[in-house]
């Protein structure tokens, strides 16, 4: 291989170092950004002023990001999947992501430095992009499901705290002792929200902004309706509690008896797009021939077939996502 290669060998290897270094610290990381904010003021004054995360550049360059709407979004999302990155440390990650996977692809076709490889290149690092936010919208679904599997348990829990006398921040507490994560996590934070001053009607609206569940606004708004107008507030509970069991079961046979359209649908979008990077790699000489006529004639024509793809694919699903 000539030295060209061997240097962006190297700088793929330095890549997947950073990747792999970023990850375990961020996954190790005991304590999020809003948890470790609350214990500042939770373990005493001082605490944590001296310690920071990441280095000084980090931290410049997540304050310059956050501020901005997009950064806001973002953090966000983070926050509602549960994961431990900073704005700035999530943007490299993508950036490392994209540059990664368009080297794979750029030595897969050969280290090729003319317009094959720029394609692959190029293609690699479209697909590598889309990779981090796909896992964080992964985890969003994958915990905000969890939560919801388990507001059921934790209604009954309340309603029982609440029958023995318990304050509603009582049952709070109880909740985020008894139950498991994430339900425990985030009743945790809003219990100590409350502990330092802050309205109950603002902690809630705050975990409703983490967790954007609709079986979670209706406990929330029985809980605001109720400290305002008054009422037994186990019964209401109660009755939500039977809402969202029932719910939850009618999902859960939705889900079964839409698992073969959602298959269906994933197995036919993806059979010609992996077909299609088979081809691409193996046969370059079969897939040269959709540049006969032209570069952008080829771009064109690969262009309409994914997007007639992705297309048919969120129709299908559209189809399968029945409202409950």
């Amino acid at each position: 291989m000539t030295t060209f290669t061997w240097i962006i060998i190297g700088i793929f290897v330095v890549l997947v170092i950073l990747l792999i270094v970023g990850v375990l610290i961020s996954a190790n990381s005991e304590r999020s950004l809003v948890e470790q904010r609350l214990g500042q003021y939770l373990q005493g004054e001082g605490v944590g002023d001296a310690q920071t995360d990441g280095s000084a550049l980090t931290d410049w360059v997540n304050k310059r990001v956050e501020k901005s709407s997009t950064g806001d979004r973002i953090s966000r999302q983070l926050a509602r999947a549960d994961l431990k990155f900073k704005v700035a440390e999530y943007f490299a990650l993508i950036l490392i992501s994209s540059i990664g996977t368009g080297v794979i692809a750029w030595l897969l076709s050969g280290s090729n430095i003319g317009l094959r490889g720029g394609i692959s290149f190029v293609a690699g690092a479209v697909i590598g992009t889309l990779f981090p936010p796909g896992y964080v919208r992964r985890q969003q679904k994958k915990r905000l499901n969890k939560f919801n599997d388990q507001l059921s348990d934790m209604l009954n829990l309340t309603v029982n705290g609440l029958r023995a006398g318990y304050s509603t921040m009582q049952a709070m507490e109880a909740v985020s002792k008894e139950l498991p994560t994430p339900i425990s996590d985030e009743f945790r934070r809003v219990v100590q929200e409350m502990q330092l001053g802050v309205p109950m009607d603002t902690a809630l609206d705050n975990l409703y902004r983490r967790i954007p569940s609709d079986d979670l606004d209706f406990v929330i708004t029985a809980i605001n309706v109720q400290r305002e107008v008054g009422g037994n507030l186990s019964e209401i509970l109660d009755t939500i509690s039977f809402t969202i069991r029932e719910r939850v079961r009618i999902k859960g046979e939705i889900r079964v008896l839409t698992a073969q359209v959602r298959t269906s649908g994933s197995a036919m979008a993806l059979i010609p797009i992996v077909l299609v990077g088979f081809l691409w790699f193996l046969n370059p000489e079969y897939m040269n021939s959709f540049f006969d006529k032209g570069i952008w004639c080829g771009v064109g024509a690969l262009s309409l077939a994914g997007s007639l793809i992705i297309s048919g694919y969120f129709v299908m699903m559209r189809i399968a996502d029945i409202e409950v």
